[in-house]
């Protein structure tokens, strides 16, 4: 009898957390359509109304590709690094499109996670792993290693803490789109960059990563323009000067495309939870095509 009893409260318990996780999605959908269809852009160049989620842990996946629509692609090569496992990252998505590239991440668990359940992918070359706790001093040589590409199309930067530190050191690649992790806390027209700690490692606490002022100018000087910025107020968008053309919403600067700090609507759902498994199959079914 009380067997029976604890299994009906769990199985309440389990419908009220499911609708609790259901309403909290609902409202978090509709802020987000609230705001791509605020005033500031319905600028038919903005980039925020095309944000949506695939693989990416906010709605890079959807910016990301409506960037390449614009500019086109080269190579489809990318770099990412702070990938954790893979399966909530920038770059994930654009396998699906025959994309290769490399991602490095510093924890061992994460790598091992990628290099078990995608070495069939990994076997091909599309794509590279690198277990690196990644500085300036080793990013050239640890890239150098994996892409031997001058030119790619896109670079990810996500590490928490000393991002324009290592994207600054970078030189062995010149890639055509930049995303950066910005820190929304300081809102323009703040310059904000926390000093290089080659032994950084994130806290939670608001001493991480530099400001979109300061990546504006900074990246400025190194032939990037702004081009927008995710709602959550997560990553910058910088597409390269001899690229942009009129394609991107202007002026390229913080104050126009700042996006506040909204990491209470992080966690977006594509549907069912990420998995390696629709990239295996995708690549099984590509095969058994081509070999038609």
């Amino acid at each position: 009898m009380l067997r029976g009893l604890f299994r009906r409260q769990r199985s309440m318990i389990k419908k009220i957390l499911g609708h609790t996780t259901s309403m909290h999605q609902y409202l978090i959908n509709r802020e987000m359509t609230d705001l791509r269809n605020s005033p500031r852009h319905r600028d038919p160049k903005s980039l925020v109304p095309f944000g949506y989620k695939i693989y990416s842990q906010n709605d890079e996946d959807g910016i990301i590709r409506e960037i390449f629509t614009r500019i086109g692609t080269t190579n489809r090569t990318f770099v990412e690094f702070g990938v954790d496992d893979g399966k909530e990252c920038n770059t994930y998505a654009l396998l699906f499109d025959g994309w290769r590239g490399l991602w490095i991440d510093a924890c061992a668990k994460y790598i091992d996670s990628i290099e078990h359940n995608l070495k069939e992918i990994i076997r091909t070359g599309q794509l590279m792993v690198a277990r690196s706790f990644i500085t300036r001093d080793n990013i050239n040589a640890t890239i150098s290693a994996h892409i031997s590409d001058a030119e790619i199309d896109l670079l990810s930067v996500d590490i928490d803490g000393n991002d324009y530190h290592v994207f600054d050191a970078i030189s062995c690649v010149n890639p055509r789109v930049v995303i950066m992790e910005y820190n929304a806390k300081f809102a323009p027209p703040i310059s904000f960059c926390m000093d290089y700690n080659e032994r950084h490692v994130f806290e939670q606490d608001d001493c991480f990563g530099a400001s979109l002022k300061f990546l504006e100018t900074r990246l400025a000087g190194k032939g990037y323009c702004l081009v927008g910025c995710n709602l959550t107020g997560i990553n910058a968008f910088f597409v390269r000067k001899d690229l942009v053309a009129g394609r991107f919403m202007e002026p390229f600067t913080a104050e126009h495309h700042y996006e506040p700090a909204r990491y209470y609507l992080t966690g977006l759902s594509a549907g069912w939870p990420p998995s390696y498994n629709a990239l295996l199959k995708s690549q099984q079914m590509r095969s058994q095509d081509q070999s038609r």
